[in-house]
């Protein structure tokens, strides 16, 4: 069961809310900018655009950023996305992608920063500017690593599927392949059956021996139902991983950990919504009850993932039977509300709960 699926299922009892920040960088919108910037402490913008190359590049470097000085009450580290907010970016006199901008405290004149595109470059800048004295924070790996003695215990654990790269410390390729598997590791680091694993095949010979291993990285992938484990034949970039574990673990998540417009979509249930939304009001109610016999014969299934789409069924059952209640803009208004909340900057599992929502009533507008 995946950790986003047990704190969606448990949310207002184990979800930790954290205020204002996506990650630790702040998002910023028309609607906040002049809340948090020019006021009592400094900010460092990036205004960014999502397809950009360079801004995808700097990720990151931001995010380690915005994490070190998560802590620090005179700097706000923040971010604008200019394709959601044209307006906001053309105001600031941004023509490219990405441009850094200083809002010293109590000003809305900006500075732009001109140095490299790294960490720590930025923090020097921050401490310069903020006079602030913080270190960059050395960030922990979302890969697990293997060893003689959790090898067994992590790989061949029949509730988890695993994905695991044989490396050898000195291989140039594994030294490439390193960052993209970080993020690999990362993107999928809120669902609890899937792990992004490695291995140090030179220093343990006999694991390496043992599974065929013959040339470095060796990526090998170990299904709930085959923990004899098979051969990762595809490309190594980031898409191509996140493609492969979604086909193979039914996950729908993007390469920055986000999900995906199918998450939460339970297929038997679609043709039904289909004919609900186009019913009239006095057959909705007709079409309702066929929707909850679905659900009843949902619960009989032995199918992996039932604990998931039962609870998505409940959202499915809620959201038609406010359709009738509440009129044919319910599902559009809520989906509206919904967004709101994610541009504000909630936790990652809470962000994963009302994408759900929002794919699930996007059904019914």
């Amino acid at each position: 069961m995946k950790k986003s699926q047990i704190w969606f299922a448990f949310g207002t009892l184990a979800l930790l809310f954290v205020s204002s920040r996506a990650g630790d960088v702040v998002v910023l919108t028309e609607e906040n900018f002049e809340k948090e910037v020019g006021q009592d402490r400094g900010a460092l913008v990036e205004f960014y655009a999502p397809w950009c190359g360079h801004c995808k590049k700097l990720a990151p470097e931001y995010e380690n950023l915005g994490a070190s000085f998560k802590k620090a009450k005179s700097v706000l580290i923040g971010k604008v996305d200019c394709d959601e907010h044209k307006s906001l970016c053309s105001k600031y006199g941004v023509s490219g992608y990405p441009t850094i901008q200083w809002f010293p405290k109590g000003s809305l004149e900006p500075k732009k920063y001109e140095g490299p595109r790294n960490a720590e470059s930025l923090a020097e800048f921050v401490n310069t500017e903020g006079g602030s004295n913080v270190k960059i924070a050395t960030m922990p790996s979302s890969v697990v690593e293997l060893t003689a003695d959790n090898f067994d215990e992590v790989v061949l654990d029949e509730t988890k599927d695993v994905l695991v790269e044989f490396y050898a410390p000195w291989c140039g390729h594994c030294k490439n392949l390193a960052p993209t598997y970080e993020k690999v590791a990362t993107a999928y680091k809120l669902e609890e059956d899937v792990v992004i694993a490695n291995l140090d095949a030179d220093k343990y010979k006999d694991l390496a021996e043992k599974y065929g291993v013959s040339g470095f990285p060796t990526l090998k992938f170990f299904p709930k139902s085959n923990k004899a484990g098979e051969d990762y034949d595809g490309d190594r970039d980031l898409d191509d991983f996140v493609t492969f574990i979604n086909e193979k673990c039914g996950t729908s998540r993007d390469g920055k950990g986000q999900l995906t417009s199918k998450a939460g979509i339970v297929a038997s249930l679609e043709s039904l919504v289909k004919e609900f939304v186009s019913a009239s009001n006095d057959e909705k109610a007709r079409v309702f009850s066929q929707i909850k016999e679905e659900v009843e014969k949902l619960k009989g299934s032995t199918a992996s993932g039932y604990v998931t789409i039962m609870l998505h069924s409940k959202i499915y059952l809620k959201a038609a039977k406010n359709c009738m209640d509440k009129g044919a803009d319910y599902a559009k208004n809520e989906m509206g509300r919904l967004q709101r909340m994610l541009e504000k900057s909630i936790s990652p599992a809470k962000a994963d709960e009302f994408t759900m929502k929002k794919n699930i009533l996007s059904t019914f507008a």
